[in-house]
């Protein structure tokens, strides 16, 4: 029996042809087609469900299954049903996602607030387009936008749609592509159209005063911050912060939770309350609950008798979602290409496109005018002789040459002679001929009129302004998000009690850390270390103390005394890579009190520089663990001092020379990177081996070394410099 294999036929190929060959177009597509929003606000996926519905006669009509639009749909999105679907809840009105619903739904179509609130199945629900969608579809049938084909081309789609205001601005969209993504934030739609119509007028124009913030879906309350407000206006980057609207029903003895932020749930906001009760850092609370339902979200929560409900929320908003940031992204396709744009350059690209939309609309509304005005213009010219007229056609033997005999008779094209071949015999009589022809000269006062609004930039920006001002007045709502100008001092979360006693802190050159109490080393003072390990560091200092671990690889993190046991001489204690988290392959280097965070650091480098930076620098207002950049990284690190005032340092080179100065010499530095002062003048292919205080060093000459002006090149050290006396045979 025989049998017929077939080899598989490999072949090899470079990492980057394959990336280029077979990633990067599906990455292309990701930015290009499916993840990012385009100049009228919507994504491909939306703008696929809107015009089908739009097609299916849901903007007029009743309203019908959300199967049969998922079905229709597929014709041009071939996603799949559950992600055409997944669209279409987010653009219904029973969804609570955006301000400004594009779809009337109903049904379950969950909601935003909450993670396990499912919607139900298409089959269902119903849907048909909200009557804010004409904004989206006026004249798309007059070639304000372009066309193309679906995936299969049986049918065309729009390439936009001719929003008549900044949706972009007004609905929230996100997307997440390939290296790239974007998170646009909404706004009130009256602010929009607002600030809209004040930039057409004057570019100048001050965006914050009319556009005063972001407004979102679920309300809750944005406490303001100028200055990232601004940053998210000029650049499109940043973010605000939201924090939940709650009331206190004594009665009761209940906080009742209405509205929270956009980025949070109901479900993440609950579960964090009860690891905060069950972690006993909150003991105030009793029970807490989702009582959500058909008029909208409530979280409650039951307090005990007693409790100060303001300090409790206070607590709350800082350690739980109930305060939340949105961070924002004006990242929209335009013309095929990703921009982050402010809002003036996205209002600037929005006037630019909808100018284009409107004087194409005006062109084809002329070319429609102008085909009129010629067929009138041939029915004109039969009005001389109407009988003339009928006794062609009647004395034409063949139907195919009624319109050629009528060309040559009247000497009019073959457009004008169908027309007049066409009219109904009742109507080729003056009066009705007559009427026509008033219709000309009106025909040609709009014709001269439309051509010159096309060519006048100021006319088609009044029609934009005139759009604006109506589709603000007309669908137009009160903000949602409730602006916080002066919000209440943010709650400091008291520090738990630690013990404070002494101890003395120790490091060895392997990175184990060991705290001990006086009363152990007194018991055993001698060290176990691992092999080929030996002590670094050593200090006497608080079991409150904060410490400062510098590594190799130019990073500091901050740690406290009280985060670790205590523990004896005759361990090896913790390892600070593993303990504290560091980067792979990162080694300790020294550890140094932070104190008061007073005083400066010196840092000592193997080029001869040395670097003065306050150390007040290290200190953050947040409870950062890691800093990066601690210190300047272009030279390998020598030694690190913390130090009050100005004391005397010794440099040694690897070719046996040394310089003692002052730290007086050295210019501080705020910038915590900063390279320092060259100290030490080194030959080619010589560094520094050693940095270390006058008072710690073994050598006796101090004033061969000392110098008073900076850089220098420093003196040989001789044996007698180190205490050294030579032998003699006497």
């Amino acid at each position: 029996m025989s049998e017929n294999l077939e080899t598989a036929v490999t072949r090899d190929q470079r990492i980057t042809e394959t990336l280029e060959s077979n990633y990067l177009p599906y990455a292309m597509s990701c930015i290009v087609s499916r993840a990012l929003p385009e100049i009228d606000g919507l994504k491909p996926s939306h703008r696929k469900l809107l015009y089908t519905m739009y097609k299916m006669g849901l903007l007029k009509g009743n309203r019908t299954k959300s199967a049969n639009v998922v079905g229709q749909t597929m014709r041009l999105n071939p996603h799949g049903d559950a992600a055409i679907y997944e669209t279409m809840v987010r653009l219904a009105r029973g969804n609570e996602t955006l301000l400004h619903p594009l779809v009337d739904s109903k049904g379950n179509f969950g909601k935003i607030y909450s993670r396990d609130m499912a919607y139900a199945a298409s089959r269902y629900t119903e849907v048909k387009l909200e009557s804010i969608c004409e904004e989206f579809f006026d004249s798309i049938d007059e070639d304000t936008v372009d066309f193309v084909d679906n995936y299969d081309s049986t049918m065309q789609e729009p390439t936009l749609l001719p929003v008549a205001f900044p949706n972009v601005l007004v609905n929230p969209n996100l997307g997440i592509a390939v290296a790239m993504a974007s998170n646009i934030c909404s706004f009130n739609l009256r602010e929009v159209c607002e600030t809209t119509i004040s930039y057409i007028k004057n570019p100048d124009h001050d965006i914050a005063s009319t556009l005063l913030a972001p407004d979102f879906s679920t309300g809750a309350e944005l406490l303001y911050d100028k200055k990232a407000l601004e940053d998210i206006y000029r650049t499109g980057r940043g973010s605000v912060k939201l924090r939940a609207k709650w009331s206190y029903s004594k009665k009761d003895g209940c906080i009742e939770i209405t509205e929270i932020p956009y980025s949070t749930t109901i479900e993440q906001i609950i579960d964090k309350v009860v690891t905060l009760v069950k972690t006993g850092k909150v003991r105030e609370i009793t029970n807490i609950r989702d009582e959500s339902d058909l008029s909208g979200l409530k979280i409650t929560i039951d307090v005990k008798r007693g409790t100060d409900v303001d300090k409790l929320m206070a607590r709350l908003n800082k350690l739980t979602p109930l305060t939340d940031s949105y961070a924002c992204n004006f990242n929209i396709l335009i013309g095929g290409r990703p921009f982050t744009m402010g809002i003036s350059d996205i209002l600037d690209e929005w006037t630019s496109w909808r100018e284009e939309c409107i004087r194409r609309k005006l062109f084809y509304k002329v070319q429609k005018m102008k085909e009129r005005l010629h067929l009138l213009e041939g029915l004109s010219k039969i009005l001389l002789d109407i009988d003339r007229a009928i006794s062609i056609i009647r004395n034409t033997e063949e139907d195919a040459e009624v319109v050629p005999n009528l060309m040559i008779g009247f000497g009019i094209d073959e457009i004008q002679a169908n027309f007049i071949a066409d009219i109904k015999l009742r109507n080729i009589n003056k009066e009705y001929i007559l009427k026509r022809l008033d219709e000309t000269g009106k025909l040609r006062e709009d014709i001269a009129d439309m051509e010159d609004a096309i060519g006048s930039r100021r006319r088609i920006r009044s029609m934009i302004v005139e759009d604006l001002r109506r589709i603000a007045k007309k669908y137009g709502k009160d903000r949602r998000t409730e602006i916080i100008y002066e919000a209440e001092e943010e709650y400091i979360e008291p520090a738990e009690e630690i013990p404070d006693y002494p101890v003395t802190y120790f490091l060895t050159r392997g990175g184990y850390f060991k705290k001990i109490t006086p009363q152990s080393l007194r018991m055993s003072s001698e060290h176990k270390f691992k092999e080929g390990d030996e002590m670094g560091v050593f200090f006497e200092g608080s079991n409150k103390d904060e410490l400062l671990i510098f590594t190799d690889k130019a990073q500091v993190y901050k740690t406290r005394g009280s985060d670790f046991e205590d523990t004896k001489a005759s361990v090896l204690g913790d390892f600070l890579p593993t303990k504290l988290g560091m980067d792979e392959g990162e080694n300790v280097f020294t550890m140094i009190p932070a104190g008061d965070y007073s005083g400066f650091l010196i840092f000592a480098y193997a080029n001869g520089k040395v670097a003065k930076i306050e150390k007040k620098g290290y200190d953050t207002k947040t409870n950062r663990k890691k800093l990066i950049n601690a210190y300047c990284d272009k030279s390998p690190l020598i030694g690190v001092f913390t130090q009050k005032s100005d004391e005397e340092y010794i440099l040694r080179t690897d070719n046996e020379r040394a310089i003692l100065f002052s730290s007086a010499l050295i210019t501080p530095k705020a910038a915590k990177n900063a390279q320092g002062m060259q100290v030490i003048t080194l030959k080619a292919k010589h560094s520094v081996t050693a940095a270390e205080r006058v008072q710690a060093t073994d050598i006796v000459a101090q004033s061969r070394f000392r110098v008073r002006k900076i850089p220098a090149a420093g003196a040989l050290i001789r044996p007698e410099d180190l205490g050294q006396v030579q032998l003699s045979l006497e």
